[in-house]
């Protein structure tokens, strides 16, 4: 069964980086496309980035310019850094799996 597991911080600095980490079990961070998604208070789910089971990766263009996923092969993990972050940037972050295994999520505050 595969299952996917966030990490990272709880709250975050306005202007600094938020790093995110999934880890992967069951499954291989090679195999599918891996996703980061998240959702802001009072707002639809919206797409950041995947990496592809190749390595490429893509991203939202309204994140792009501030978004970065690689992967760890060796500890099956993928992560999301995200720079100069806002308050905007407040919500739920989820690591997806070929859109059909989600991690319960991880709620992510960005305040001074």
């Amino acid at each position: 069964q595969v299952q996917l597991q966030e990490s990272g911080p709880v709250l975050v600095n306005p202007s600094q980086t938020l790093s995110l980490t999934c880890t992967i079990s069951g499954g291989s961070v090679t195999t599918g496309d891996n996703y980061w998604i998240r959702q802001s208070p009072g707002k639809a789910l919206e797409w950041i980035g995947y990496i592809t089971a190749g390595g490429t990766t893509s991203y939202s263009s309204s994140l792009k310019s501030r978004s970065s996923i690689s992967r760890d092969m060796r500890k099956n993990q993928f992560t999301l850094q995200l720079n100069s972050v806002t308050p905007e940037d407040t919500g739920v972050y989820y690591c997806v799996k070929s859109l059909d295994y989600w991690g319960r999520g991880t709620q992510v505050t960005v305040s001074s």
